[in-house]
């Protein structure tokens, strides 16, 4: 069993590298079972076809690595709560698989409905959701003003995604991200002095 588990994540991994470099419809399943070294026939034994390989996939990409339990006694301290958040979705920013996952869901956004649909609920209900009852949770502890805290979640949570976007672009060229790096923390600045009390 746990080959089986061995070669399905082998499988998922060669996929994400391919589709990463060459797009969804680049990507065939004969190239994929290439990249793994097995037969065509074989990954049928894993997948019964390339799109539930995209589906495991997309649940890769859309695995928020913040943990939200707990969420109002951490959104108690404030700043703190939100440089947590900047600092995980910094790591996964710089983290060579989920650059891949990052590209993956850039290349195929527009391309792949169910990506589409899974970036929408996914992005909204994981990330903005769980940070607008966190921005509620401060409202009402009096640590910030007043307001929509979906909008509020929104406006947080952009320019982060652009970093992240700008970041990778970088990368693509060679080019040095040392400069982007502490925009993440200089984003937490900014956004506090615009809503603290």
């Amino acid at each position: 069993m746990p080959k089986q588990k061995n070669t399905k994540q082998k499988i998922v991994d060669a996929a994400i590298d391919l589709i990463a470099t060459q797009g969804y419809k680049g990507a065939s399943v004969r190239k994929i079972a290439a990249a793994v070294g097995i037969r065509e026939s074989a990954i049928y034994n894993h997948f019964r076809n390339k799109e539930e390989i995209l589906k495991k996939i997309i649940t890769e990409i859309f695995t928020t690595p913040f943990d939200f339990k707990n969420l109002e006694e951490k959104a108690r301290r404030g700043k703190s709560f939100l440089r947590e958040f900047v600092v995980a979705y910094k790591l996964i920013s710089f983290d060579k698989k989920k650059e891949k996952l990052f590209r993956i869901l850039m290349i195929e956004l527009f391309q792949n409905e169910t990506l589409r649909e899974s970036f929408l609920t996914e992005f909204h209900h994981k990330d903005i959701q769980q940070i607008s009852k966190a921005l509620f949770v401060m409202m009402q502890e009096g640590l910030i003003r007043s307001g929509d805290p979906i909008f509020m979640a929104q406006e947080f949570i952009s320019p982060l995604f652009y970093i992240r976007l700008h970041l990778s672009l970088l990368r693509i060229d060679a080019k040095a991200t040392t400069p982007i790096s502490s925009q993440f923390e200089k984003h937490v600045d900014f956004f506090w002095e615009s809503i603290a009390l």
